[in-house]
């Protein structure tokens, strides 16, 4: 049995990868199946211990990006994407996967086409509640459309759709609250608030949380994600604005969480200040309220639709980044963390939100579609 898993260009595509393929060798075991063999294509490993810890066999592939805007860039990446098709080609002709799962992005549309071209089963999944052009063209003759947000349903045949949620890897899907305090270097006495936009982090929201670190120090600890490289930068500038602060010590930056201390973060604070990519999962699944900043600009304006989804669902407030401010964010904190029903609400919609069986939903049907073709 083969499994072909493809995607990426962010993490937000490579990590529910892992997240499933993990999911896959639970089953395995659970059901003493033999132990398939799994594949992931994309223009770059993205993480190659990840793939080796979980049994995945990179398959290089090319894959151009099409811009949205003019640009000479767009000329010569249909190239690229022509030959990255030729590739894919030859990688399923001899692979001959019994199923494709298939993530989106310009990086999945090369193994998407030689899978289409050959009848490989697929199967996609979509992170967003605007799906992107190249999910929405693989829709129409995949098997099955796992979605991540029920809003997206519209876009695609609904005898295919499943609202599985997005499936997030076990290392950071609960909490871990032993020792944190203790490694984070934390007051439990203090309630805490996450500022995280990513590994690579967001200048935007830093230089907002930099400007109201004199007044939420007063009140909170700050354990904050800068990106590694925005972290000198942010700490040269938050030692200034703190200078005549007594509560400096509350200020926390780290320029990259791992995965244990982003558990450990995720297992204290009371509050989490994020983007509106795939973080929003991980914040449902750890059931903490949120104020979510989307990221303008985003493909399909995705962000925007994807923090309004959530917030409706009453686990989060939204912000957009145009109308941030270090007044409005403090006041934002202060009104959810100050009053413990607004809090407790909030927590308990993120919770309801969450669909921690994601991968699993999506590693049982990939299962089941890859056993039928092999037979």
């Amino acid at each position: 049995m083969k499994i072909l898993f493809t995607g990426g260009g962010s993490g937000g595509h490579f990590y529910p990868i892992i997240a499933v393929a993990e999911a896959i060798h639970d089953i395995v075991r659970e059901k003493k199946l033999l132990e398939p063999y799994l594949y992931y294509a994309a223009p770059e490993p993205w993480d190659r211990k990840l793939l080796a810890a979980n049994d995945i066999t990179f398959v290089p592939t090319a894959a151009g990006k099409m811009r949205r805007y003019l640009s000479v860039l767009n000329f010569f990446d249909y190239f690229k994407t022509a030959w990255g098709v030729g590739r894919a080609i030859v990688h399923i002709f001899f692979l001959y996967p019994d199923v494709v799962f298939a993530k989106g992005g310009y990086a999945s549309f090369p193994t998407l086409l030689a899978a289409r071209l050959f009848r490989i089963p697929t199967v996609i999944h979509e992170s967003d509640a605007v799906p992107g052009r190249v999910n929405r063209w693989a829709g129409k003759f995949a098997t099955k459309v796992a979605l991540s947000y029920p809003e997206a349903a519209d876009y695609f045949p609904k005898n295919k759709v499943a609202f599985t949620g997005n499936p997030i890897r076990k290392a950071v899907l609960l909490p871990a609250r032993e020792g944190a305090y203790e490694f984070l270097k934390l007051n439990p006495d203090i309630p805490i608030i996450l500022v995280t936009c990513g590994s690579q982090g967001s200048m935007a929201v830093n230089d907002v949380v930099l400007a109201a670190l004199p007044e939420l120090v007063e009140k909170y600890q700050i354990v904050h994600q800068t990106g590694e490289a925005h972290i000198k930068e942010v700490e040269g500038r938050a030692k200034i604005a703190l200078t005549s602060s007594s509560y400096a010590v509350r200020y926390k930056p780290f320029g990259y969480l791992n995965e244990l201390a982003t558990r450990m973060s995720a297992g204290v604070a009371r509050l989490v200040v994020a983007r509106a990519g795939s973080s929003i999962f991980e914040i449902a699944a750890w059931g903490l309220p949120s104020i979510v900043i989307p990221l303008p600009g985003a493909a399909e304006d995705h962000q925007t639709k994807n923090a309004f989804a959530y917030a409706r669902s009453g686990a989060a407030v939204v912000i957009e980044q145009n109308n941030l401010t270090p007044g409005l964010l403090v006041s934002e904190v202060s009104r959810i963390l100050d009053n413990h029903d607004i809090a407790r609400a909030m927590a308990t919609a993120a919770r309801g939100f969450a669909r921690v069986d994601a991968a699993r939903a999506v590693a049982e049907a990939l299962l089941d579609i890859a056993l039928s073709h092999e037979s």
